[in-house]
């Protein structure tokens, strides 16, 4: 889906729609398999019955979770443009796309047993809203992922990239560091049960609390 890098829809950035599977580079292919395994392991763990992943991207984490556990996936994301491309796509009758924004989501249709939200909240430009409207779905268990900051955009640098903007990825409005990503979390409603922070990303297991 590499069409999409770096596009804009509505003005906004559809985020860096690289289909992660077909990554050439070996560095960042090893780096999405950690990636992979911390998310698996974190999944394992929860055991989900049926899930909802806001802001599916190019779906590769969606179609990985409905096949490894069988259950019911609810993928939605703010772009037309990639549901369009991923329902085309779909061959699991257990995977439901639909177009939603973060900040659009309701628990009486969006609600499911677990919500997966990874490498969306640094795109958002209001990501408290974001996550006040991931709070309210009232899942039993909640998976979150960002960038890790500063390193990620030290990363960036050192291969070259996005030196103009201090190597911030485009479309990036938001930096965690683990202190500040787990406060912002712990703000909203959240208790993080579990860090795993896959190298480059912060990564966390949370459950909603009063």
């Amino acid at each position: 889906m590499s069409h999409h890098d770096k596009e804009l829809e509505s003005g906004v950035f559809i985020g860096n729609q690289v289909d992660k599977s077909q990554l050439k580079n070996p560095i960042s292919r090893r780096l999405v398999e950690g990636f992979d395994r911390a998310a698996l392991s974190a999944l394992d763990s929860i055991q989900p019955k049926n899930l909802h992943e806001a802001g599916c991207g190019e779906g590769r984490l969606t179609r990985m979770i409905a096949e490894r556990y069988g259950i019911e996936v609810l993928a939605t994301d703010f772009s037309n443009a990639i549901i369009d491309e991923n329902s085309a796509a779909n061959r699991n009758s257990k995977i439901q796309y639909e177009q939603a924004s973060v900040y659009e989501l309701n628990p009486e249709s969006h609600k499911r047993d677990t919500v997966v939200c990874c490498e969306v909240l640094e795109h958002l430009e209001e990501p408290r809203q974001g996550l006040r409207a991931l709070r309210a779905l009232e899942a039993r268990a909640y998976l979150f992922s960002v960038p890790h900051e500063p390193i990620w955009r030290v990363l960036n640098m050192a291969r070259g990239k996005y030196w103009a903007d201090w190597g911030n990825t485009p479309g990036h409005l938001n930096h965690w560091s683990a202190r500040s990503f787990a406060e912002i979390l712990k703000g909203e409603g959240f208790a993080v049960e579990r860090s795993l922070n896959p190298f480059p990303w912060l990564m966390a297991v949370a459950t909603p609390v009063d």
